[in-house]
Protein backbone atom coordinates (compact mmCIF):
# COMPACT_ATOMS: atom_id res chain seq x y z
CA UNK A 1 0.00 0.00 0.00
CA UNK A 2 1.27 3.29 -1.17
CA UNK A 3 2.83 5.57 2.08
CA UNK A 4 -0.08 8.24 1.63
CA UNK A 5 -2.65 5.68 2.45
CA UNK A 6 -0.12 4.17 5.27
CA UNK A 7 -0.07 7.63 6.36
CA UNK A 8 -3.44 8.09 6.77
CA UNK A 9 -4.91 4.91 7.93
CA UNK A 10 -2.02 5.73 11.35
CA UNK A 11 -3.41 8.63 11.78
CA UNK A 12 -6.88 7.76 12.07
CA UNK A 13 -6.16 4.85 14.19
CA UNK A 14 -4.16 7.23 16.95
CA UNK A 15 -7.18 9.43 16.57
CA UNK A 16 -9.62 6.59 17.15
CA UNK A 17 -7.72 4.83 20.18
CA UNK A 18 -7.07 8.64 21.19
CA UNK A 19 -10.81 9.55 21.33
CA UNK A 20 -11.57 5.83 23.81
CA UNK A 21 -8.26 7.03 26.21
CA UNK A 22 -6.87 4.09 25.13
CA UNK A 23 -2.91 4.90 24.64
CA UNK A 24 -0.78 2.33 21.82
CA UNK A 25 2.81 2.09 21.88
CA UNK A 26 4.69 1.45 18.43
CA UNK A 27 4.26 -1.81 18.27
CA UNK A 28 0.40 -2.01 19.22
CA UNK A 29 -0.02 0.56 16.30
CA UNK A 30 2.19 -0.96 13.78
CA UNK A 31 0.24 -4.15 14.52
CA UNK A 32 -3.06 -2.09 14.09
CA UNK A 33 -1.72 -0.80 11.08
CA UNK A 34 -0.83 -3.71 9.15
CA UNK A 35 -4.56 -5.46 9.61
CA UNK A 36 -6.30 -2.36 8.77
CA UNK A 37 -4.53 -2.52 5.47
CA UNK A 38 -5.65 -6.18 5.14
CA UNK A 39 -9.16 -5.61 5.99
CA UNK A 40 -8.86 -2.85 3.34
CA UNK A 41 -7.00 -4.31 0.61
CA UNK A 42 -9.67 -7.69 0.80
CA UNK A 43 -12.99 -5.51 1.13
CA UNK A 44 -11.37 -3.84 -2.23
CA UNK A 45 -11.15 -6.88 -3.92
CA UNK A 46 -14.63 -7.80 -3.10
CA UNK A 47 -16.40 -5.09 -3.97
CA UNK A 48 -14.68 -5.36 -7.76
CA UNK A 49 -15.88 -9.29 -7.58
CA UNK A 50 -19.16 -8.26 -6.62
CA UNK A 51 -19.59 -5.35 -9.17
CA UNK A 52 -18.43 -7.55 -11.94
CA UNK A 53 -20.52 -10.22 -11.18
CA UNK A 54 -23.62 -8.15 -11.03
CA UNK A 55 -22.62 -6.94 -14.60
CA UNK A 56 -22.44 -10.34 -15.78
CA UNK A 57 -25.81 -11.39 -14.25
CA UNK A 58 -27.26 -8.08 -15.59
CA UNK A 59 -26.12 -9.03 -19.35
CA UNK A 60 -27.59 -12.95 -18.44
CA UNK A 61 -30.68 -11.16 -17.82
CA UNK A 62 -31.12 -8.61 -20.24
CA UNK A 63 -29.29 -10.04 -23.10
CA UNK A 64 -30.72 -13.62 -23.21
CA UNK A 65 -33.53 -14.41 -20.53
CA UNK A 66 -35.82 -10.94 -20.07
CA UNK A 67 -36.81 -10.20 -23.75
CA UNK A 68 -37.55 -14.02 -24.41
CA UNK A 69 -39.52 -14.49 -21.16
CA UNK A 70 -37.18 -16.95 -20.16
CA UNK A 71 -36.54 -17.57 -16.27
CA UNK A 72 -34.30 -19.26 -13.77
CA UNK A 73 -34.35 -20.83 -10.36
CA UNK A 74 -33.83 -18.92 -7.04
CA UNK A 75 -35.29 -15.82 -6.14
CA UNK A 76 -33.97 -14.06 -9.55
CA UNK A 77 -36.59 -16.85 -10.98
CA UNK A 78 -39.50 -15.55 -8.81
CA UNK A 79 -38.50 -12.26 -9.69
CA UNK A 80 -38.79 -13.09 -13.37
CA UNK A 81 -42.35 -14.75 -12.81
CA UNK A 82 -44.12 -11.74 -11.32
CA UNK A 83 -42.30 -9.04 -12.95
CA UNK A 84 -43.77 -11.41 -16.13
CA UNK A 85 -47.55 -11.35 -13.99
CA UNK A 86 -48.01 -8.42 -12.74
CA UNK A 87 -45.79 -5.88 -15.05
CA UNK A 88 -43.80 -4.92 -12.52
CA UNK A 89 -40.53 -3.74 -12.91
CA UNK A 90 -37.80 -6.28 -12.51
CA UNK A 91 -35.30 -3.88 -10.73
CA UNK A 92 -38.26 -3.52 -8.58
CA UNK A 93 -38.94 -6.94 -7.38
CA UNK A 94 -35.22 -8.04 -7.25
CA UNK A 95 -34.90 -5.70 -4.53
CA UNK A 96 -38.40 -6.41 -2.62
CA UNK A 97 -38.23 -10.20 -2.73
CA UNK A 98 -34.27 -10.49 -1.79
CA UNK A 99 -34.91 -8.78 1.29
CA UNK A 100 -36.40 -11.17 3.55
CA UNK A 101 -33.55 -13.34 3.10
CA UNK A 102 -30.99 -10.27 3.86
CA UNK A 103 -32.57 -9.88 7.00
CA UNK A 104 -32.31 -13.16 7.77
CA UNK A 105 -28.44 -13.11 6.23
CA UNK A 106 -27.94 -10.43 8.28
CA UNK A 107 -28.55 -12.37 11.99
CA UNK A 108 -27.70 -16.12 10.52
CA UNK A 109 -23.94 -14.98 8.78
CA UNK A 110 -23.16 -11.55 9.69
CA UNK A 111 -23.35 -7.96 8.99
CA UNK A 112 -20.49 -7.49 6.79
CA UNK A 113 -22.18 -10.19 4.63
CA UNK A 114 -25.34 -8.36 4.72
CA UNK A 115 -24.02 -5.42 3.63
CA UNK A 116 -22.18 -6.33 0.68
CA UNK A 117 -25.32 -8.09 -0.49
CA UNK A 118 -27.62 -5.21 0.10
CA UNK A 119 -24.87 -3.71 -2.11
CA UNK A 120 -24.75 -6.18 -4.90
CA UNK A 121 -28.52 -6.58 -4.90
CA UNK A 122 -29.20 -2.55 -5.34
CA UNK A 123 -27.01 -2.67 -7.62
CA UNK A 124 -27.81 -5.39 -9.93
CA UNK A 125 -31.74 -3.77 -9.62
CA UNK A 126 -29.42 -0.42 -10.97
CA UNK A 127 -28.24 -2.11 -13.82
CA UNK A 128 -31.20 -4.30 -15.06
CA UNK A 129 -33.12 -1.25 -14.99
CA UNK A 130 -30.69 1.45 -16.61
CA UNK A 131 -27.95 -0.16 -18.37
CA UNK A 132 -29.47 -1.11 -22.15
CA UNK A 133 -28.01 -4.70 -22.59
CA UNK A 134 -28.51 -5.44 -26.46
CA UNK A 135 -30.66 -8.80 -27.03
CA UNK A 136 -28.20 -11.27 -28.08
CA UNK A 137 -30.09 -13.87 -29.65
CA UNK A 138 -33.81 -15.60 -30.05
CA UNK A 139 -32.50 -19.30 -30.56
CA UNK A 140 -34.12 -20.93 -27.53
CA UNK A 141 -31.25 -23.64 -26.61
CA UNK A 142 -28.92 -20.41 -26.56
CA UNK A 143 -30.87 -18.53 -24.34
CA UNK A 144 -31.20 -21.34 -21.93
CA UNK A 145 -27.56 -21.75 -22.16
CA UNK A 146 -25.51 -18.23 -22.10
CA UNK A 147 -28.20 -16.64 -19.77
CA UNK A 148 -27.25 -19.41 -17.21
CA UNK A 149 -23.84 -19.06 -17.88
CA UNK A 150 -23.59 -15.53 -17.28
CA UNK A 151 -26.17 -15.48 -14.51
CA UNK A 152 -24.10 -18.04 -12.93
CA UNK A 153 -20.89 -15.97 -13.35
CA UNK A 154 -22.31 -13.05 -11.81
CA UNK A 155 -23.70 -15.15 -8.75
CA UNK A 156 -20.46 -17.08 -8.54
CA UNK A 157 -18.11 -13.98 -8.78
CA UNK A 158 -20.58 -12.35 -5.75
CA UNK A 159 -20.05 -15.31 -3.82
CA UNK A 160 -15.95 -15.17 -3.91
CA UNK A 161 -16.62 -11.71 -2.96
CA UNK A 162 -18.54 -12.50 -0.07
CA UNK A 163 -22.06 -11.73 -0.82
CA UNK A 164 -24.99 -12.87 -2.62
CA UNK A 165 -27.22 -11.13 -5.34
CA UNK A 166 -29.67 -14.60 -5.33
CA UNK A 167 -31.06 -15.08 -1.73
CA UNK A 168 -31.47 -18.86 -2.82
CA UNK A 169 -28.83 -19.92 -0.70
CA UNK A 170 -29.10 -17.58 2.42
CA UNK A 171 -32.77 -19.34 3.02
CA UNK A 172 -31.09 -22.80 2.34
CA UNK A 173 -28.42 -22.54 5.26
CA UNK A 174 -31.25 -21.24 7.54
CA UNK A 175 -33.87 -24.27 6.85
CA UNK A 176 -30.89 -26.88 7.32
CA UNK A 177 -30.27 -25.34 10.47
CA UNK A 178 -33.64 -25.68 11.72
CA UNK A 179 -34.15 -29.10 9.80
CA UNK A 180 -32.79 -32.33 8.73
CA UNK A 181 -32.92 -31.03 5.17
CA UNK A 182 -29.20 -30.58 3.53
CA UNK A 183 -28.88 -27.40 1.64
CA UNK A 184 -28.85 -28.92 -0.86
CA UNK A 185 -32.29 -30.29 -0.51
CA UNK A 186 -33.68 -27.31 0.23
CA UNK A 187 -32.46 -25.17 -2.94
CA UNK A 188 -33.63 -28.50 -5.23
CA UNK A 189 -37.16 -28.22 -3.16
CA UNK A 190 -37.51 -24.21 -3.63
CA UNK A 191 -36.67 -24.79 -7.56
CA UNK A 192 -38.98 -27.57 -8.14
CA UNK A 193 -41.48 -25.54 -6.46
CA UNK A 194 -40.59 -22.70 -8.71
CA UNK A 195 -40.41 -24.78 -11.92
CA UNK A 196 -43.84 -26.05 -10.95
CA UNK A 197 -45.20 -22.92 -11.11
CA UNK A 198 -43.67 -21.59 -14.19
CA UNK A 199 -44.91 -25.06 -15.80
CA UNK A 200 -48.77 -23.73 -15.14
CA UNK A 201 -48.31 -19.84 -15.10
CA UNK A 202 -46.54 -20.30 -18.92
CA UNK A 203 -45.88 -23.30 -20.65
CA UNK A 204 -44.36 -26.74 -19.98
CA UNK A 205 -41.98 -25.74 -22.53
CA UNK A 206 -40.35 -22.76 -20.77
CA UNK A 207 -40.44 -24.28 -17.41
CA UNK A 208 -37.96 -27.22 -19.49
CA UNK A 209 -36.04 -24.30 -20.65
CA UNK A 210 -35.69 -22.66 -17.48
CA UNK A 211 -34.51 -26.05 -15.91
CA UNK A 212 -31.17 -26.11 -18.34
CA UNK A 213 -31.10 -22.31 -17.94
CA UNK A 214 -30.82 -23.05 -13.77
CA UNK A 215 -28.49 -26.11 -14.36
CA UNK A 216 -26.33 -24.03 -16.26
CA UNK A 217 -25.98 -21.30 -13.94
CA UNK A 218 -25.51 -23.43 -11.16
CA UNK A 219 -22.61 -25.52 -12.76
CA UNK A 220 -21.22 -22.39 -13.38
CA UNK A 221 -21.26 -20.69 -9.77
CA UNK A 222 -20.12 -24.08 -8.45
CA UNK A 223 -16.80 -23.75 -11.22
CA UNK A 224 -16.57 -19.90 -10.26
CA UNK A 225 -16.16 -20.50 -6.76
CA UNK A 226 -13.75 -23.69 -6.91
CA UNK A 227 -16.06 -26.22 -5.70
CA UNK A 228 -19.93 -27.93 -5.62
CA UNK A 229 -20.01 -28.58 -1.76
CA UNK A 230 -21.25 -25.85 0.03
CA UNK A 231 -18.77 -26.69 3.25
CA UNK A 232 -15.23 -26.66 2.90
CA UNK A 233 -12.40 -27.97 5.32
CA UNK A 234 -9.66 -25.94 6.04
CA UNK A 235 -6.13 -27.43 7.40
CA UNK A 236 -4.02 -24.51 8.53
CA UNK A 237 -0.28 -25.08 8.97
CA UNK A 238 1.64 -22.14 10.79
CA UNK A 239 4.24 -21.37 13.52
CA UNK A 240 1.15 -18.99 15.35
CA UNK A 241 -1.55 -22.14 15.24
CA UNK A 242 -3.18 -21.09 18.77
CA UNK A 243 -3.39 -17.20 17.66
CA UNK A 244 -5.22 -18.87 14.55
CA UNK A 245 -7.25 -21.14 16.82
CA UNK A 246 -8.76 -18.53 18.96
CA UNK A 247 -9.15 -16.16 16.03
CA UNK A 248 -11.76 -18.87 14.25
CA UNK A 249 -13.34 -19.61 17.69
CA UNK A 250 -13.66 -15.56 18.70
CA UNK A 251 -14.32 -13.91 15.58
CA UNK A 252 -16.00 -16.41 13.31
CA UNK A 253 -17.38 -18.45 16.22
CA UNK A 254 -16.61 -21.83 14.41
CA UNK A 255 -14.70 -24.81 16.44
CA UNK A 256 -11.54 -26.32 15.10
CA UNK A 257 -9.54 -29.28 16.15
CA UNK A 258 -5.96 -29.48 16.14
CA UNK A 259 -3.76 -32.04 15.26
CA UNK A 260 -0.02 -32.42 16.55
CA UNK A 261 2.16 -33.41 13.51
CA UNK A 262 6.00 -32.96 12.16
CA UNK A 263 7.45 -30.70 9.07
CA UNK A 264 8.83 -33.29 6.63
CA UNK A 265 11.26 -30.93 5.19
CA UNK A 266 14.72 -32.23 6.91
CA UNK A 267 18.00 -33.44 6.66
CA UNK A 268 19.14 -37.18 6.51
CA UNK A 269 19.51 -37.06 10.21
CA UNK A 270 18.07 -34.32 11.14
CA UNK A 271 15.49 -34.28 13.98
CA UNK A 272 11.95 -33.11 12.48
CA UNK A 273 10.34 -29.80 13.62
CA UNK A 274 6.95 -30.43 15.37
CA UNK A 275 3.86 -28.27 14.50
CA UNK A 276 0.26 -28.05 15.96
CA UNK A 277 -2.06 -28.13 12.52
CA UNK A 278 -5.38 -26.25 12.58
CA UNK A 279 -7.95 -27.93 11.29
CA UNK A 280 -11.89 -26.43 10.55
CA UNK A 281 -14.82 -26.53 8.65
CA UNK A 282 -16.85 -23.83 7.50
CA UNK A 283 -19.10 -22.85 4.55
CA UNK A 284 -18.59 -21.44 0.97
CA UNK A 285 -19.35 -17.64 2.39
CA UNK A 286 -17.31 -17.72 4.95
CA UNK A 287 -13.75 -18.28 3.27
CA UNK A 288 -13.41 -14.89 2.10
CA UNK A 289 -13.58 -13.72 6.18
CA UNK A 290 -11.17 -16.66 7.40
CA UNK A 291 -8.36 -16.43 4.89
CA UNK A 292 -8.49 -12.49 5.82
CA UNK A 293 -7.94 -13.41 9.76
CA UNK A 294 -5.20 -16.05 8.58
CA UNK A 295 -3.86 -13.48 6.57
CA UNK A 296 -3.66 -11.10 9.83
CA UNK A 297 -1.75 -13.57 11.95
CA UNK A 298 0.56 -15.07 9.68
CA UNK A 299 1.48 -14.18 6.05
CA UNK A 300 3.15 -17.02 5.35
CA UNK A 301 0.63 -19.92 6.98
CA UNK A 302 0.41 -23.06 4.89
CA UNK A 303 -3.31 -23.17 4.11
CA UNK A 304 -5.21 -26.50 2.54
CA UNK A 305 -8.69 -26.02 1.20
CA UNK A 306 -10.36 -29.50 0.75
CA UNK A 307 -14.52 -29.90 -0.61
CA UNK A 308 -17.03 -31.68 1.45
CA UNK A 309 -19.79 -32.49 0.39
CA UNK A 310 -21.95 -32.10 3.70
CA UNK A 311 -21.43 -31.42 7.08
CA UNK A 312 -23.52 -32.20 10.42
CA UNK A 313 -23.13 -32.06 14.51
CA UNK A 314 -20.30 -30.52 16.43
CA UNK A 315 -21.31 -26.49 15.61
CA UNK A 316 -21.77 -26.30 12.08
CA UNK A 317 -25.62 -25.97 12.84
CA UNK A 318 -25.22 -24.26 16.31
CA UNK A 319 -23.60 -21.40 16.44
CA UNK A 320 -24.23 -18.47 13.83
CA UNK A 321 -21.73 -17.75 11.21
CA UNK A 322 -20.18 -14.82 12.48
Amino acid sequence: MRPIFQHIITESLKRRFKRGKKELVAKQLEKEVENTQIEIKHVVKDLSLIIIGVFAAGFGLQGFLLPNMFIDGGVTGISLIVAELTKLPLSVLLVIINTPFIIIAYYQIGKLFAIKSIFGIFLLAVVVHFLPYPTITEDKLLISVFGGFFLGLGIGLAVRGGAVIDGTEVLAVFVSRKTSLTIGDVILIFNVFIFGVAAYVFSVEIALYAMLTYLVASKTVDFVVSGIEEYVGVSIISEKSDEIRLSIIENLGRGCTIYDGKRGYAKEGEPLKEIEIVYTVVTRLELAKLNTEIEKIDKDAFVIMQSIKDAKGGMIKRRPLE
